[in-house]
């Protein structure tokens, strides 16, 4: 082989050595090397073109963004013994790249090892505290009031909240106060934690669903009794028009009738005043008035002989 072909062939490897030893670490990575599965030297977590020995040496990258964990649904228990089912979810990054290589490896068990931790304190703070303070945000949250309710707000149970001593937000941070220290033995830093979702458990459902029927029953209840209330008043203003009405109805008849007879009586005693025969014949007619009104045909009848009646009849029996 000549001594050009020697040097070409030695290029050659060397460049195939470059190339095997170099490689490059992006923005968003950091790197550990390891020489037969051990450590070698400082983390590289500066970006850009590095070297390392070929063959010989591995390059563990790890991601130095910010990850997350979405923990699994998990039913646990609270103070007051209601099971609700609780769905965590957290942000973490890697900030001790060689104690996170050493304990975890790999980003897989490091998912395992928040799900151990994170679930254990959130099983451990749900515990200590009742279901009221787990569903409601903080003790500074003002409910909402429907405004279809009017006077009823704030009676019973009705747009009223149950007095808490902390909310769901001093819980989370409870579980991130416990957890944080734990997960730095693992180059973790742990940057927040949240509960995504919180269901109730079914027997919980039902005891909800019981007591929203029940307030809503007593909703129905008192704008049923306001309603008859309000009926009642209308009927009774209504009786009272009418007897009203009626009253001034009739006192104008009576008014009209009296009138009436007055003018009646008048035009007769004119009528009748006008020659001594006439006023004869108006007694007899008014007479004969009041006794056909008096006697009936069931009618009995005592009279004595000296009465004007017997007269009469004495009279019309003559044929007179």
């Amino acid at each position: 082989m000549s001594f050009s072909g020697k040097a070409g062939l030695m290029i050659a490897v060397l460049a195939i050595a470059l190339y095997l030893s170099a490689f490059t670490v992006n923005q968003a990575e950091q790197v550990i090397i390891t020489q037969f599965g051990r450590p070698i030297g400082d983390p590289v977590t500066e970006p850009g073109l590095h070297f390392k020995l070929p063959f010989v040496q591995q390059v563990n990258s790890f991601d130095k963004r910010y990850l997350a964990w979405d923990g699994p649904m998990v039913e646990m228990s609270t103070k007051d013994k209601t099971y609700v089912q609780v769905d965590t979810f957290a942000r973490w990054r890697i900030t001790d790249p060689m104690r996170y290589y050493l304990r975890l490896r790999d980003e897989r068990s490091a998912q395992s090892r928040l799900e151990d931790i994170l679930g254990s304190e959130t099983r451990t703070a749900i515990a200590r505290h009742e279901l009221i303070e787990v569903v409601r945000t903080d003790k500074e949250r003002k409910p909402f009031i429907d405004e279809t309710l009017g006077d009823l707000a704030g009676e019973g149970t009705l747009g009223v909240l149950r007095p808490i001593r902390v909310g769901r937000v001093a819980i989370e941070k409870h579980v991130f106060d416990a957890a944080a220290p734990k997960l730095e033995e693992f180059g973790i830093e742990l940057l927040d934690v949240r509960f995504k979702r919180i269901n109730y458990n079914q027997q919980v459902l039902e005891r909800i669903y019981q007591r929203m029927i029940s307030e809503r029953l007593q909703i129905a209840q008192r704008f049923r009794s306001e309603g008859e209330g309000e009926a009642a008043r209308i009927k009774g203003n209504k009786e009272r028009d009418l007897n009203e009405i009626q009253s001034t109805a009739y006192k104008r008849v009576q008014e009209i009738q009296g009138e009436a007879d007055a003018k009646a009586t008048e035009i007769y005693a004119k009528a009748y005043a006008q020659k001594p025969d006439a006023a004869k014949f108006y007694k007899f007619v008014k007479t004969m008035e009041t006794y056909r009104k008096v006697i009936n045909s069931d009618a009995s009848v005592v009279l004595s002989t000296d009465s004007e009646l017997f007269g009469l009849l004495k009279r019309v029996e003559k044929g007179d």
